[in-house]
């Protein structure tokens, strides 16, 4: 089973290099169109092409294993994998020329996300874990860092709108930094030992689906805002493990 494992795990990998190259083709030309979806936030040709292309290259390989993906739903199986695709992790980005997107594919393994990749293609940074076999970005074995207070630490933010304004004010006032390098490229921060935390209010599963085995393999902590060991439930935070209660107690108000 293992095995089977980490050969889709090598797949994740290689699938998360093709969706970079479509993804800066896309990104450097200026024939991007811009659709908003029903809840109102954007989606491209970029978005669509990239899942269109992971689920073909896993029906082709894998033809039974289930699948999620933002832009096309869901996809039933039965041999207990689930692969989590989100094309463009960071659309908004994306379209306004920030090279902080990112591709995000996760491997589940009976309800258990058990392998990672963050692509950020236009960053040249490729983030991947297995679960018992480390958290590598670009080819090196990357840790958190060993921060054990927040006075200094980095905190991230995908934005800003839905936080409590006390929770920013507490967190500054205990000398922490607050910084919008959000999105995928700020939990990268975090597993690469870059920043101290990160923390999302608003999120759908395929936003966060990697983030368990990546920041756990770089020896970090990831849970929802309730402190419960799941990616679906909404919202996410994740951190190097020592400022973690911190944080997440100041977050929580409101």
């Amino acid at each position: 089973m293992e095995d089977s494992r980490s050969a889709r795990a090598s797949l994740g990998v290689e699938l998360a290099r093709s969706a970079g190259e479509i993804a800066r083709r896309w990104f450097d030309t200026s024939a991007l169109t811009v659709e908003a979806k029903q809840d109102g936030s954007p989606v491209t040709q970029a978005d669509r092409e990239i899942e269109q292309h992971i689920r073909a290259q896993v029906a082709e390989q894998y033809p039974n294993d289930a699948f999620l993906g933002e832009e096309f739903g869901e996809t039933e199986g039965t041999t207990g994998y689930r692969w989590i695709v989100d094309p463009i992790d960071g659309t908004k980005s994306f379209v306004h020329g920030v090279p902080l997107y990112a591709n995000l594919i996760a491997l589940e393994e009976n309800g258990t996300i058990v392998a990672g990749v963050i692509n950020l293609p236009s960053a040249d940074v490729l983030m991947h874990a297995e679960r018992g076999k480390g958290c590598w970005k670009n080819g090196k074995q990357v840790h958190v860092s060993d921060k054990t207070e927040l006075d200094g630490a980095y905190v991230m933010a995908t934005w800003l709108e839905d936080w409590h304004p006390d929770s920013i004010v507490d967190l500054q006032s205990a000398g922490a930094v607050i910084r919008t390098w959000g999105d995928a490229y700020g939990y990268m921060m975090v597993a690469s030992g870059q920043a101290e935390a990160i923390v999302d209010y608003t999120t759908q599963a395929y936003d966060l689906a990697p983030m368990p085995v990546i920041i756990e393999e770089a020896g970090g902590t990831f849970t929802s805002l309730d402190g419960a060991r799941e990616f679906d439930g909404g919202n996410g935070i994740a951190s190097n493990g020592a400022v973690h209660d911190s944080v997440l107690k100041i977050v929580n108000q409101g």
